[in-house]
């Protein structure tokens, strides 16, 4: 099995890097969607955060209020350290079961916004970051996600910068032109490196020495 690391700032690309490898037969563990799920209303994580932050991040419905929550831990380093501590864990074990879920010989991608940030680059054979151009990923959240600019600094702020993600990086994709350009990017990676590690990790069985 060939563990990879998949990472970026906020509206980069990673999603459409993401994608683009589980085409190719990559086995994707998106880290966002286990962060959901372990916060599903009667999780021992959802209790947890409500332990930590009180009643007013649960919604009428029961589940998580996340702009409640959010209101609450951007700009506070010690809010969001606490909330990291609470989630963060869930979200490792939630995914060490899918990988011992994969089928042997495959290559499992994780999906993680925060692999820097959280000091998991080690636990990968390859690291791959996607990175865009500062003000290209900020005209993106405006134009796609409702952010106004500030917003949109500000999250860029509160993650790791291009230069630290890079430090812990195998490779570096560029997503500064088109989505055709940077899935071309995915395939010359696949073809001229996943594949080949992914190759060489599998064992030798006693059938390929006769």
């Amino acid at each position: 099995m060939l563990n990879i690391g998949l990472t970026g700032g906020i509206a980069a690309g990673k999603s459409a890097v993401a994608r683009r490898l589980a085409e190719r037969g990559a086995v994707l563990i998106d880290a966002d969607v286990l962060a959901r799920q372990v916060l599903e209303p009667g999780t021992p994580g959802l209790a947890a955060v409500v332990e930590a932050f009180g009643p007013g991040v649960v919604g009428p419905a029961g589940s998580l209020d996340r702009p409640a929550l959010a209101a609450l831990v951007f700009g506070d380093p010690d809010a969001l350290a606490l909330l990291n501590g609470i989630v963060h864990p869930l979200v490792r074990a939630a995914a060490a079961r899918r990988r011992a879920g994969a089928e042997p010989g495959s290559i499992v991608v994780q999906d993680i916004p925060l692999l820097v940030e959280s000091g998991q680059a080690k636990n990968f054979d390859l690291v791959v970051t996607v990175q865009a151009p500062r003000d290209e990923r900020i005209r993106r959240m405006v134009a796609s996600r409702g952010m106004s600019a500030e917003e949109a600094e500000a999250r860029i702020a509160s993650q790791a910068s291009d230069a630290e993600r890079a430090a812990v990086s195998d490779v570096v994709l560029d997503n500064s032109g088109t989505t055709a350009e940077l899935e071309a990017a995915v395939d010359r990676l696949w073809d001229g490196r996943i594949a080949p590690l992914a190759a060489r990790a599998q064992p030798v069985r006693e059938g390929d020495l006769a």
